[in-house]
Formats: C-alpha cells, sequence, structure tokens
C-alpha cells in the first residue's frame, strides 16, 4: 500500500458520499469535479519522527511564547499611545496621567480623535485582516512542494526583526504611526508563524514511533478500530499538551513563559529607573526565542508534500483550494460546524484578552514589571493545569471534545465578570485583586484551552491535507478576531468606556460554545475527514495514470 493507505487507517470507500463519483475499471472511486485536484500531502517515504527533530519542535514553541509581540509589545505601543494623548474633558494638552484626569484618553486620529483603547483594538483588528489575507493566499500552498518550510523560516525572521527594531522606540520623538507599525508587523508575523507551525503537528503526531506501531498493529488486525482511534487521538493529546506546557500559544503560560519571565526580571529589577529598559526587556526576550527557534530549521527532517499542479502558482492556488474545501462542506460537516463555531469563539476570546489587558495595562501604568509578575502566575498555574488536564484525560480515557468543553465554561465566564463592571466598581476588573485572581484562572482552564482546541481540530482534518484544513482553522482564529475588535472600539468609542464591550464578547461565546458542545461529534467528523482523503488520494492516483 501507499500513500494514505500507508499512513491512516482504510475505511470503506462506501462512506465517501458518492454523489459526484463513479467506480472505474479497478473499483476505485473517481469524481468528476471542476476545479483543482486536491492532493493529499502524504507521502510514504515521510520518516519516522526523532527524539531530537520532537525536541527541536518544543523548543521552537518555547521561544515563540508571546511575551514579547503579543504582551510587552502591547503594553508598549499604549502606553506611547497614552503617552502622546489627552484628557478630552479638559481639553487638549491635558496629560491623561494628572491626578485629577478623568479617566479617557484620546489621540488625534484623522480630522478627530479616537480613545487609546480604541486604537490598540484597530491596530489589532487590521492586523487580524492581514493575517487573514496571509492565510487565504499561501496558507493552502504551504501543502505542496519546500514551500511549508520556507514560509515559517521566512515569517519566523520578520518577527524577529520587528521585535528588534522595538529598540528604535525610546522618547517622544517617536511617532505613534511607527510605533503602531512596528507593532502590528510584530504581532502579525507572530500570528502567522503559530498557524504555520501548528499545521505541522499533525504530520508530526502520525510519524511518531508509537504511532506508526499503532498503525501498523491496526493494519494487521491486532487492535480494532474503536481501540486505535482512542490511541492515536491520546497520542495527538500527548504531543499538544507536552508542547502547551514549554511554550505558550497566544495568552496561555508554560515552562518557556516561565523561564522568559523570570529571565527577564534580571533585567527589570536592577534598571528599574533606566527609561529604556522596556526596550532592552522586549530584546532580550526576542533574543531568547531566535536562541531556542532555530534548532527546528536545522533539525527538521523533510517531509515535502507533492509539486504545485501544472498551470497553478502558489500565491492563486491558495484561494482555489479554499473554495475547494470549502465545497466539501456536506461532506465534512462536522469539521466545518466546529470551524464555524471556533470562529465565533476565538473572536470572543481572543478579543476579550486584548480588553482585559487595556485594562490591566492602565490600571498598573503600563509596567512591564507588574505584567511579569502577573505573567508569571498565569505561567505557574497553566503549566500546571495542562499537565492535570492531560493527567486526568490521560487515567479516565476522557475524549478531547468533553475536556475542551470544560475550558470553554471558564471562555463565557471571564466576560461574564467584565460585563458586572458596568454597574459596580467594586468589581468586574476594577481592582487590582481581580487581575491577580484573573490570571491565576486564566491560566488553570485557558491553557489547556489552546492545547484541546488545536487536537479537535487535528482530528477532524482529513490526513494529508493539514495546511489547508489548518489554514482555514487559522483562518477561523484570525479572520474571526478582526471583526471583533473593530466592534469593540466603535462601541467604546460612542460610550468612553472600556467596560461596555464585554456584553457582545459575552454573547458570543455563549453561542459559539453552545455549536460546540451540542452540534460537534468529533468520532463522526473523525471518519469522515479519514473518508475524505481516501478519496481524493485514489482521485489523484486515477489522474495520473
Amino acid at each position: 500500500m501507499s500513500g494514505v493507505l500507508d499512513q491512516v487507517p482504510t475505511l470503506p470507500v462506501d462512506e465517501v458520499d458518492s454523489k459526484d463519483s463513479s467506480l472505474n475499471k479497478d473499483g476505485l472511486r473517481q469524481r468528476s469535479r471542476t476545479g483543482i485536484q486536491l492532493v493529499s500531502s502524504i507521502s510514504k517515504d515521510e520518516p519516522v519522527v526523532t527524539r531530537r527533530e520532537l525536541w527541536s519542535y518544543y523548543l521552537y514553541y518555547n521561544g515563540d511564547n508571546g511575551v514579547g509581540p503579543n504582551g510587552y509589545a502591547m503594553t508598549l505601543f499604549q502606553s506611547l499611545a497614552f503617552a502622546a494623548g489627552y484628557d478630552p474633558v479638559k481639553g487638549p494638552g491635558a496629560s491623561c496621567n494628572a491626578s485629577d484626569a478623568s479617566g479617557q484618553c484620546v489621540v488625534p486620529w484623522g480630522s478627530g480623535t479616537k480613545a487609546v483603547s480604541s486604537v490598540v483594538l484597530v491596530a489589532n483588528g487590521v492586523s487580524f485582516a492581514v493575517m487573514t489575507l496571509i492565510f487565504t493566499t499561501i496558507g493552502s500552498a504551504a501543502d505542496y512542494g519546500t514551500f511549508g518550510r520556507w514560509l515559517l523560516l521566512v515569517i519566523t525572521c520578520v518577527c524577529w526583526a520587528a521585535q528588534f527594531a522595538t529598540m528604535s522606540l525610546t522618547g517622544v520623538a517617536i511617532t505613534l504611526g511607527v510605533a503602531m507599525a512596528l507593532y502590528m508587523v510584530g504581532f502579525i508575523s507572530y500570528g502567522a508563524t503559530l498557524v504555520f507551525y501548528a499545521a505541522l503537528f499533525p504530520r508530526l503526531a502520525r510519524n511518531t514511533s508509537h504511532a506508526r506501531e499503532l498503525r501498523d498493529a491496526y493494519e494487521k488486525g491486532e487492535v480494532s478500530s474503536e481501540e486505535y482511534e482512542r490511541e492515536e487521538s491520546l497520542e495527538k493529546n500527548r504531543i499538544s499538551n507536552i508542547s502547551t506546557v514549554i511554550h505558550k500559544v497566544q495568552t496561555h503560560s508554560n515552562i518557556g513563559y516561565i523561564v522568559t519571565l523570570c529571565l527577564n526580571l534580571s533585567l527589570l529589577l536592577p534598571l528599574a529607573d533606566n527609561p529604556r529598559v522596556n526596550n532592552y526587556v522586549l530584546v532580550f526576550t526576542n533574543g531568547y526565542w531566535v536562541l531556542t527557534g532555530i534548532w527546528w530549521f536545522i533539525f527538521q527532517q523533510p517531509r515535502p508534500g507533492p509539486p504545485v499542479p501544472k498551470g497553478e502558482h502558489y500565491l492563486t492556488i491558495g484561494w482555489k483550494q479554499i473554495w475547494q474545501a470549502m465545497k466539501q462542506y456536506k461532506k465534512l460537516p462536522y469539521t466545518f460546524i466546529y470551524l464555524f463555531s471556533f470562529f465565533l469563539l476565538a473572536d470572543g476570546l481572543n478579543t476579550t484578552g486584548t480588553l482585559v489587558s487595556i485594562c490591566q495595562n492602565e490600571k498598573f501604568s503600563f509596567s512591564f514589571l507588574q505584567n511579569t509578575y502577573l505573567g508569571l502566575v498565569q505561567a505557574f498555574t497553566s503549566t500546571a493545569s495542562t499537565l492535570g488536564f492531560w493527567y486526568i484525560q490521560k487515567y479516565w480515557k476522557i475524549s478531547t471534545k468533553r475536556m475542551f468543553v470544560v475550558t470553554n465554561v471558564v471562555t463565557i465566564l471571564i466576560p461574564l465578570w467584565g460585563m458586572i463592571g458596568i454597574w459596580t466598581d467594586v468589581i468586574g476588573f476594577h481592582q487590582e485583586w481581580e487581575f491577580w485572581f484573573y490570571n491565576a484562572i486564566f491560566g488553570v482552564f485557558q491553557a489547556p484551552y489552546y492545547a484541546y482546541s488545536q487536537t479537535m481540530m487535528a482530528e477532524l482534518t482529513p490526513p494529508g491535507f493539514d495546511n489547508m484544513f489548518f489554514g482555514l482553522f487559522g483562518l477561523s482564529n484570525r479572520a474571526s478576531s478582526m471583526i471583533g475588535p473593530n466592534v469593540i472600539q466603535a462601541i467604546i468609542d460612542n460610550s468612553g468606556n472600556n467596560w461596555m464591550g464585554f456584553p457582545f464578547l459575552f454573547a458570543l461565546c455563549v453561542c459559539a460554545s453552545v455549536v460546540i458542545w451540542f452540534m460537534v461529534d468529533v468520532e463522526k467528523g473523525r471518519h469522515d475527514a479519514v473518508a475524505w482523503a481516501e478519496d481524493n488520494r485514489l482521485n489523484a492516483e486515477k489522474s495520473d495514470e
């Protein structure tokens, strides 16, 4: 056997919708279709994952922890915007930091003004829009040849360069536009590295020595289909949870996050009075990622995909494949229901995190040191919780979806808590202790959230089409997140109150969670994905004859 059949359990072709299919003389199912041929990137010659390769994968994630581009960089940008702004109640020239300030702060924007919080949200919204363009244009192209390998290297280098360039953001001479541009370039490239690196996860998971042994045992009839799928799912969760523990995806903490923050204290404490200490910390944080991330590009084994089809181009094939993939929603209903619900959930959670961070930065006067302490709280709790969730799942053989549902509950409660702050200053992200509590709770439940959301996507992804569907997954995550920030910034601009954005985010999280809980069947979705991948492999083989 070759191709997909070497890598995934063989399911009867009858399980694939045959509305537009026919059997050829050899009994292979052949679909008559228009448009681009969808080709699996799985090869029978894919090498087994070595220990060195797997740990270089972990180390890249360890450095790509978001402390710089998703944490400190936003704090620095917001602080520069705050310093350049004025109190709209008292008029131009009135400091937003004055003891009798109204609590509002605006900066010149076009022919008028815009609240600093809104400017930060606009920067995030535009960044997510650019990420969306990247994922739709070249996301699926990463499945072909070695393009994905070089794409990740280039995007990583762009992010490194943007972070090192923040050393120039000092003093009032720096315009808000320059600060905003550097923040956005770093944030966009960081988000892209997460998606394209996450797309490597399914391919690594199915090529570990344990996964290969499971597959061999299944094909020999030594284990049942149910046992094979359960054990394969646990293997995916093992890699996902370990990588989560030693790195940080978006905003959850881990060992890499802990190490980075602790190292940063070696600068923040002795140089507390140095006006450039924040810049030094950003450069130092980025240097840590360079040191841990470079090994993946050295030790990654070659697993090239098929060549780009004749007449196609890397810049156009992504759009065509996404369109082809979207047309498969009837054959992959649970995959697309999950993508849709995650679209809403990611928007709600990502924008909630940004809004809480804005409130937190203002509460603690944009202090890198205070944010480092709060980050360490989140880091320690998330590391312990990820290991705890994995132990519980492994011991009681709990499904990925059930573990994911548990994390969704807290996803809903966070914006609900913020919404309470509309009517009272006693709670609702107004007091310092609430931010300590928030970071602890966020670490306990949201670190596993990121691990299980990725594993859910891996289980619903047709084998061999990882970049295509993880591109859609990244699109769901990023495209949705250009909507939330823009809605919330408009609400804040109109109301002058950061907390007025929480009701919209609460409703968004509730709707998304309900869809995932009651409308996504992972087991059926996994069967559909494997059958769909096999059907496309057979079509590709037939077209090559």
